[in-house]
């Protein structure tokens, strides 16, 4: 292993409430044991992301309702495809040399799972995307 995979699976997070089985797909294997960890450390820069998406698709975000919230964060990973690649950049930058020639092995499958925690996580981060107030000089 090179020092950067070593470097790289250092600094995640161990989830413990993951369950690794013998009976578990390939695909869930890689979900629970590489995914997660990622996006879980990825987390704060998937909010600055998306407050930096808010921004520019000119703060629409601010004027929905909850329920429009959360259609909103899902229409933006799952179709805006230019977010959807950035998005799953950050997460394939935090892969090992191994565990990026697993991942082109399925690459459509596991972008699916990819996206769908993504967005999961995003939703229940939403409080953190309120619009940010505007400090007024005293």
């Amino acid at each position: 292993m090179t020092t950067r995979d070593t470097q790289l699976l250092a600094i995640r997070p161990i989830i413990s409430s993951i369950k690794i089985s013998a009976n578990m797909s390939e695909d869930e294997r890689f979900q629970n044991l590489t995914l997660r960890p990622v996006i879980k450390l990825q987390n704060e820069l998937f909010i600055l992301v998306f407050r930096n998406y808010i921004a520019k698709h000119k703060n629409v975000f601010y004027q929905l309702t909850i329920e429009k919230r959360l259609n909103y964060i899902e229409n933006a990973v799952h179709k805006d495809i230019k977010f959807r690649n950035s998005l799953k950049g950050i997460i394939i930058g935090q892969f090992t040399t191994e565990e990026y020639e697993k991942y082109i092995l399925n690459s459509s499958a596991l972008n699916k799972r990819m996206m769908s925690i993504v967005k999961q996580r995003l939703q229940s981060n939403i409080q953190l995307f309120d619009k940010p107030e505007i400090l007024k000089a005293v």
